[in-house]
């Protein structure tokens, strides 16, 4: 225990115990009062001065004598009572020692009022509340410890259970694969004899089937070069345009400036992949021209129906930097539900094709030429445009479909058709709102000197 504590204890306890005490009863019985001096009397005889200051003297000796032994008897009863309280406090300090591992939680606060000398009421009441919050606490804290333990066992169980499912799931798998087994040996066995059968069967149809693969190529070749009719081409193809829409803006004279687009395309593929096929024209980008402007945002979407499909990017071909394509992702093209247009393998089939104009606003053939100088390239003679169908002449960005129903390619010009036949990218622009930290007048610039590096019949 603190040893100022137990002081102050100690001093408590004393100061209660004399402020208890009945200190009548414990005085002892007044002394008898001194004899009273005998008076001279005259006949007595007369007594001289000294006498007289002897007599006082002693008297006053007396007195002294009385008081003494007074005070003698007070100080041994109050000495026999501080040693009873003395061994009171002695059995007071082993209580304290012993309740001493009970009140540890309090020690603190008992220091703090001992500094104060004693502890006042409100205190008291303070501290037995703490007491009583910490002890709801240290239940609380039991009750959480219970549910974890509680929940620990669910768990374990869970655990048990699960290793019995596992147990069990291993035994049943072990039972398929020696069913597996039994079957891949019985299948083994019925792909052999099938193996003997196929193998008759094909001996005995070898002749039959080279006769009929003759027939199918032959079958074959007739409808790849059999032209199919131009009514049937156009309403193929507005049966499968698709509305093209960009906007972009860019920096202006006085201001941000807006540039939107709309067109009707086709969707080509090579086989793999699937594009959008356009004319420089028809974007946002419709002159290539130094210096070209760094664009701010730029947007492409494909509409059909109700659905709209956002393109991620803008290609623009190396076979013709004024050839564009939209990428198209298999579930835009599933959703959209239209034809995409094969590329010609073999463009000069035919010596006519047929020339869609401005997304379908009108149609007719058109024969062409190869020029040996540029093979990429094929002339479209647009003075012999038979069986028009529409008020149109050639122009920048009309489709070309060969006769079979195959892409021929785009007309960069008037005259000129540039064949796609493959989809190369030159420059490649991806779409958003973040075009400002990433210039285009970079890649415009170098799709203008690609362009100006054309012959002059090509560039117009």
């Amino acid at each position: 225990m603190n040893r100022t504590l137990l002081l102050i204890l100690c001093d408590f306890l004393l100061l209660t115990l004399l402020a208890l005490t009945d200190w009548e009863k414990a005085m002892p019985a007044d002394a008898p009062p001194p004899p009273p001096a005998t008076a001279a009397t005259p006949g007595s005889g007369s007594a001289t001065a000294d006498e007289d200051l002897v007599s006082v003297m002693r008297l006053s000796l007396e007195d002294e004598r009385a008081q003494r032994d007074q005070l003698s008897q007070q100080l041994q009863a109050t000495q026999s009572t501080l040693g009873e309280r003395e061994q009171a406090l002695a059995q007071t300090s082993a209580v304290l020692a012993t309740t001493q591992s009970k009140v540890d939680t309090l020690s603190r606060e008992y220091t703090a009022a001992a500094a104060d000398a004693s502890l006042t009421k409100e205190q008291l009441a303070r501290i037995q509340r703490d007491l009583e919050r910490r002890q709801a606490d240290l239940e609380r804290q039991a009750q959480a410890v219970a549910a974890l333990e509680k929940a620990q066992a669910e768990a374990r169980a869970k655990i048990e259970d699960l290793n019995v499912t596992v147990r069990v799931a291993e035994q049943e798998k072990q039972f398929l694969r020696v069913a597996a087994d039994t079957l891949k040996t019985q299948v083994e066995a019925e792909r052999q004899e099938r193996i003997r059968v196929q193998e008759t069967a094909t001996q005995l149809a070898q002749g039959v089937g080279q006769l009929a693969d003759s027939s199918t190529a032959l079958t074959k070749e007739i409808r790849e070069n059999r032209p199919i009719n131009v009514n049937v081409l156009f309403n193929e193809f507005l049966a499968n345009r698709v509305q093209t829409s960009f906007s972009a803006t860019r920096p202006g004279l006085f201001g941000e400036r807006s540039e939107p687009k709309d067109t009707r395309t086709i969707f080509v593929t090579d086989g793999r992949d699937t594009f959008a096929l356009l004319h420089i024209n028809d974007t946002p980008f419709s002159t290539l021209a130094e210096p070209n402007w760094d664009y701010n945002t730029l947007k492409a979407e494909f509409r059909k129906g109700g659905y709209v499909g956002e393109a991620d990017r803008l290609i623009f071909l190396s076979l013709d930097p004024r050839v564009v394509v939209l990428p198209v992702s298999p579930l835009q093209r599933a959703a959209l539900d239209v034809k995409a247009y094969p590329i010609a393998l073999d463009p000069f089939k035919f010596t006519e094709a047929v020339l869609i104009s401005n997304g379908g606003a009108g149609y007719g053939e058109v024969p062409f030429k190869l020029d040996p100088t540029h093979p990429t390239y094929v002339r479209m003679d647009n003075r012999l445009v038979r069986r028009l169908f529409g008020d149109f002449s050639p122009s920048r960005g009309d489709l070309v479909l060969s006769k079979t129903g195959e892409l021929l390619g785009i007309m960069v010009n008037s005259e000129y058709c540039a064949l796609v036949n493959n989809f190369l990218p030159s420059q490649e622009i991806r779409t958003g709102n973040d075009l400002a930290s990433r210039p285009t007048s970079r890649q415009l610039n170098d799709l203008t000197q690609r362009l100006r590096r054309l012959p002059q019949r090509i560039q117009q």
